[in-house]
């Protein structure tokens, strides 16, 4: 089977096309026949290495978390999936060896999850791992409640883009950051304030307005964005991050705050798909590019000034 993937820890240079057995399932697995891959930025960081120490990996590494597609074969142990269900999965796997830049990947069944019946491959490809760490931050994370005020940074991005629709759906007011071009974008969202970090501090913008702070902060930016969050909070306040937290300054602020690293979880997929099918959430796609052309999807993803997602179309031999 074909599949992009790297030999060795690098840059675009490092990405090559490889040729790999077609993998065959065991157990409690699921053989996958992917149509389309979802691209996030966690590829290209692992890609390069950034992750080496965190989690394991073996050579060759086939990138790509997010997939969607239509199981061919199960393992003798499946007991709930079943031959011609379409799927979408978060990939992930505590060894980063297996990717969905891929014709194939076996997957656990309780990773996988029915595709929603209303959108395309390509647009289910996109949302596992930005929803469901959308949906980890959010209700899990700092249990976002109705009438609060969140801000969610860099919402025009892959998981501010479901952060926000979520946490409309729940009934919060909700405040993002993102340059002017991608105002109308997070408008069509539900975005209640939109701040251009370009033109203005957030930190004051959202002080003037709401001097006694609001409930929730959403990081996904990080470094001093991350610490000047703290200052919009008010007593009490929660922050989450999937950046790296600056634990001694926030507490020092009377922050409370958690780093998210999102796990996958079949019982919360099969929620978000069901969203997607009652239309309280939408994947939007800025981008596809057929599975040849992954080096110009990752080239573009780590420029951080995406819209929405961007997907891979996979096409099978």
């Amino acid at each position: 089977m074909k599949a992009i993937g790297i030999q060795h820890f690098g840059g675009s240079e490092a990405m090559q096309l490889l040729n790999l057995p077609r993998p065959k399932p065991k157990g409690h697995e699921v053989l996958v026949k992917i149509h389309a891959a979802g691209v996030n930025p966690v590829d290209w960081k692992i890609r390069e290495g950034l992750l080496e120490g965190r989690l394991p990996h073996q050579f060759p590494i086939v990138l790509g978390w997010d997939a969607s597609g239509v199981i061919e074969e199960v393992g003798e142990k499946v007991d709930f999936a079943k031959v011609g269900d379409e799927v979408f999965a978060y990939a992930r796997r505590e060894l980063i060896h297996e990717g969905t830049y891929s014709e194939y990947i076996n997957l656990e069944q309780r990773h996988v999850a029915p595709k929603p019946k209303n959108i395309s491959f390509e647009e289910a490809a996109v949302i596992p791992l930005a929803g469901l760490t959308a949906y980890q931050a959010l209700f899990e994370g700092i249990k976002l409640q109705p009438n609060e005020k969140i801000l969610i940074h860099a919402g025009a991005g892959g998981v501010g883009s479901f952060a926000i629709q979520m946490a409309k759906h729940r009934g919060a007011y909700v405040l993002t950051t993102a340059s002017e071009t991608h105002h109308p974008y997070l408008k069509n969202l539900g975005a209640d304030e939109i701040i251009d970090y370009k033109k203005v501090k957030f930190v004051q913008e959202i002080q003037r307005k709401f001097p006694k702070g609001i409930d929730a902060v959403f990081d996904t930016v990080g470094a001093e964005t991350q610490l000047e969050s703290a200052d919009v909070l008010k007593k009490g306040g929660r922050l989450i991050s999937i950046l790296a937290l600056q634990h001694n300054v926030l507490k020092e602020k009377g922050v409370e705050a958690n780093y998210l690293f999102v796990r996958p979880d079949h019982e919360q997929l099969v929620k978000i798909g069901k969203m997607v099918e009652a239309g309280q959430l939408k994947p939007y796609i800025t981008k596809t590019f057929p599975l040849d052309q992954a080096v110009q999807a990752l080239d573009l993803i780590q420029t951080g000034h995406t819209e929405g997602k961007i997907v891979l179309k996979v096409v099978n031999s």
